[in-house]
């Protein structure tokens, strides 16, 4: 990193500027904290030794990077962490067409985090243009932008940053905007002060444990994301374990249970930027449908979108699980029966599943 030659009142005036320099990029708060995270280093390690990371091995072969961003970036004294909500419905907390889809078993739920544009770039574009900002203002600075694309433990800096505490279905919640929100980084070299971190507000609630359709929160604070829907229907390369397909449901891409109970996501706010809104209406798509996307298909309409990313066998996979879940209609059985050959034997494999299941309920 380049050293910063700046004066103590630059610095503060710049601080001061900070969160309206991020509101017009886009977004919705921003705070600054120190690299110690010590606690949460020795929580994540614990996790990693139980081997509750399942086939995420990424989250263990950067050593000690993750948890000390000043390895990962030298120099780095400072972590900015910058918030954008995403829930893309109208309404308080935006939950009723949420829970209206996961109570269709012929809809096709994805979580609403990927109903529109890929935030990867929609965010690491914001924070680009925050820096240039910075840089325009106080002059060169060292520093590198995050964006789920390095080994950063951002929910631990987010929560010293002041931006939310981390709940105890492990995501991050803010008292003001509940939990519907993604997060980015820029660590730099510019010794800023610090921000509080934020208090914890779950109290005596545990709405998000029973809620998980697997019993993936197995203890307040405590993930196994072996069982969690997000990692099986993403993260989860082969086959889906089949004790666990029928508790998917027709959740084909994510899931977002625990957090649709949070209370404070009564306080969820509507994403502002119009790349988060829904395409391609999966908000409401019907799995058999989906189900008969051909490849190219499948390529165009996913097209900058988060879902690209678990390929198109995986999608079939997780849609002939959903199918299998769903009622053994005419159109539902035609559409397992029409992949039954599939050229994937992974695909074949859970819609063999799929059919059976429709036969065990006959």
């Amino acid at each position: 990193m380049t050293p910063v030659a700046e004066t103590n009142e630059s610095l503060v005036d710049l601080k001061g500027a900070l969160l309206g320099m991020a509101r017009e990029r886009g977004f919705d708060a921003l705070g600054v904290s120190d690299v110690a995270i010590p606690a949460d280093a020795a929580h994540l390690h614990r996790w990693l030794d139980a081997g509750k990371h399942g086939e995420m091995g990424y989250m263990s072969k950067h050593g000690t990077r993750r948890t000390h961003p000043e390895e990962l970036v030298p120099g780095t004294v400072r972590v900015l962490s910058a918030r954008m909500n995403y829930w893309p419905s109208e309404g308080p907390g935006g939950t009723s067409d949420a829970f209206e889809a996961l109570g269709d078993p012929e809809a096709a739920y994805v979580s609403r985090y990927a109903l529109g544009r890929d935030y990867h770039k929609v965010l690491r574009n914001a924070l680009q243009g925050l820096a240039d900002d910075i840089v325009a203002k106080v002059g060169p600075m060292g520093y590198r932008v995050f964006v789920d694309s390095g080994p950063v433990l951002e929910k631990a800096l987010a929560r010293k940053a002041g931006i939310g505490w981390i709940g105890k279905h492990t995501n991050l919640i803010a008292r003001d905007a509940g939990s519907y929100f993604f997060i980015g980084e820029i660590l730099t070299d510019l010794p800023l002060e610090v921000d509080q971190p934020a208090s914890g507000h779950c109290g005596t609630c545990s709405a998000c444990i029973p809620a998980c359709p697997t019993g993936a929160i197995t203890a307040p604070y405590q993930l196994d994301a072996r069982r969690c829907i997000s990692y099986l229907t993403i993260e989860l390369h082969g086959a889906i374990p089949v004790e666990l397909r029928r508790l998917l449901g027709n959740r084909i891409y994510g899931c977002d249970d625990c957090q649709l109970v949070c209370p404070w996501n009564k306080f969820a706010r509507t994403a502002a930027h119009p790349d988060f809104k829904v395409r391609h209406g999966l908000d409401a798509a019907r799995l058999a449908e989906l189900f008969a996307w051909t490849q190219e298909q499948f390529l165009a309409r996913t097209e900058g979108s988060a879902i690209r990313r678990i390929g198109y066998e995986r999608w079939l996979r997780n849609i002939a699980v959903a199918l299998g879940n769903a009622p053994a209609t005419a159109e539902n059985q035609a559409a397992l029966e029409a992949r039954r050959d599939d050229p994937s034997a992974l695909v074949r494999e859970h819609v063999a599943w799929a059919l059976a299941e429709h036969a065990a309920r006959h």
